[in-house]
């Protein structure tokens, strides 16, 4: 059995100092987080005899969505509500600017950083249990090929019946033991999921590294667990995104969430890994559907989906009308339009972008605050997703850094995901330890070897291996 490496203690405060991220919201917008009032309370429709329900992590309290997923003879009718932050937010007002200033709330292994203070984003605008919550319900039908044939938002109130977690709906899937407003939930899933290969959707299953307290409290890395439930939950908000963004391009305004198609050359790149892996990709095949159907664990299908991340460079933001001819309206990955919309309470852009959605579908007038703030969401958008990725790398850099640093000289066994390139080492993955770091060596694409940790230096957040 491996031995697990970890750390008795890691501050990521300084992380936080280092990159101007803290909870401090100021005095005005506090107090309006603290004091919400709902700018459309007397003109929503009632939603609260359906027994919605919302799927999250265990410790999660800021739940954006909740769901109510039924069956007719046409098909799927999806009720997803959505946190109505837009309706809680004073327009211009100090919370919304501070929102603006932010663009995102930031993850730290230790805890979160916010985008709107507790008292809003885990408090009054949070879809708790048992709780008559404002929200935006998006009503969703779905024909037995699992193409969209009508849609609907509005105003709503909601209640949320039941906060469930992934681990526990997918061993309720097992046993046959669903709730009853998911019951359809797996099928649903697995059906959004085909149909999203065959428009030509990209699904990079890369391993994700967590940094969580084991049961002594010590700091260990680890994979982040998968649930076939996480997958089933994440097509109801592709669907969603969907659907607005269909919207918004149609109406030739709002914000969109984009990524360009491949380009040739990038293709060429992949396809020529995966016969330097000797597997087989047909011609007339696309990627997403033979990235799918690759084997799960094999150090070929790590390198393959490593790989093909070049087929999705260049996601960005896209605000409509545009100044000029944009590049694409679509996003390649999800293989059409496809907008942010599903989790206002930690991206500031889905705010903005369900008021549109609202408005071009309820045929009223878009809002002047939201019409006057779209131009400038790209910008500020890009800098939070910067901030937030460099704040994730940072806190696994330290946290490696950290829980090897007694390790120096000791050797693993490991899998190249990278081969070098100019002045970039090769990367290499250690399951057993959920590392993923630069290593010496002319190495190539799935080969598997094993490595001595040369360098792991908690002040400098470094750590290197080179191969035995």
């Amino acid at each position: 059995m491996q031995r697990r490496v970890s750390a008795p203690d890691i501050d990521f405060d300084a992380i936080r100092a280092e990159l101007g991220i803290s909870e401090e919201y100021g005095a005005q917008a506090q107090d309006e987080a603290e004091h919400i009032v709902d700018a459309h309370a007397g003109t929503r429709e009632d939603h609260t005899a359906l027994p919605f329900v919302t799927i999250d992590p265990p410790t999660s309290m800021d739940l954006d969505q909740a769901v109510h997923l039924t069956t007719d003879a046409d098909g799927y009718v999806v009720d997803y509500a959505i946190a109505d932050v837009g309706a809680l937010v004073v327009p211009e007002g100090e919370l919304d600017q501070e929102s603006r200033r932010r663009g995102t709330t930031y993850y730290f292994p230790d805890g979160s950083v916010p985008l709107h203070p507790r008292a809003l984003s885990e408090g009054a605008g949070s879809l708790l249990p048992d709780q008559v919550r404002p929200a935006v319900l998006w009503t969703i039908r779905v024909d037995h090929a699992g193409a969209v044939v009508d849609v609907k938002v509005r105003r709503s109130t909601v209640r949320s019946v039941a906060k469930l977690n992934y681990a526990g709906v997918s061993a309720d899937a097992a046993s046959g033991t669903l709730h009853p407003s998911i019951a359809a939930l797996p099928e649903f899933g697995d059906l959004r999921r085909r149909a999203g290969l065959e428009r030509g959707a990209i699904d990079l299953d890369l391993p994700e590294q967590d940094v969580v307290r084991d049961a002594s409290g010590a700091w260990t890395l680890q994979l982040a667990p998968r649930y076939d439930s996480d997958l089933w939950n994440a097509q109801l908000s592709l669907l969603t995104g969907m659907c607005a963004g269909t919207i918004m391009r149609d109406a030739g305004i709002g914000l969109l969430r984009t990524v360009p198609p491949a380009a040739p050359d990038a293709v060429a790149k992949v396809r020529a890994l995966a016969t330097a892996l000797g597997l087989s990709w047909p011609v007339d095949q696309p990627a997403g559907k033979f990235l799918s159907g690759l084997p799960d664990d094999a150090p070929t299908t790590l390198a393959m989906m490593a790989g093909a991340s070049g087929l999705l460079r260049g996601s960005d933001y896209l605000a409509l009308p545009a100044d000029s001819t944009p590049t694409t309206t679509e996003h390649a990955g999800v293989g059409g339009a496809y907008a942010h919309v599903t989790a206002p309470l930690r991206r500031l852009g889905d705010r903005f972008a369900t008021e549109v959605c609202l408005s071009v579908t309820t045929g009223v007038e878009i809002p002047e605050w939201v019409r006057s703030a779209l131009p400038t969401l790209p910008k500020l958008l890009r800098s939070a997703d910067a901030l937030g990725s460099k704040a994730d790398r940072l806190s696994i850099d330290l946290a490696e850094s950290v829980v090897l640093a007694d390790e120096v000289g000791n050797e693993y066994d490991a899998v190249v995901t990278h081969a070098p390139k100019e002045q970039r080492p090769a990367q290499i993955f250690l399951a057993d330890h959920a590392v993923i770091a630069p290593c010496t060596g002319d190495l190539v694409p799935a080969q598997q070897l094993r490595v001595r940790l040369v360098l792991a230096d908690p002040s400098s957040r470094k750590v290197e291996f080179e191969p035995v």
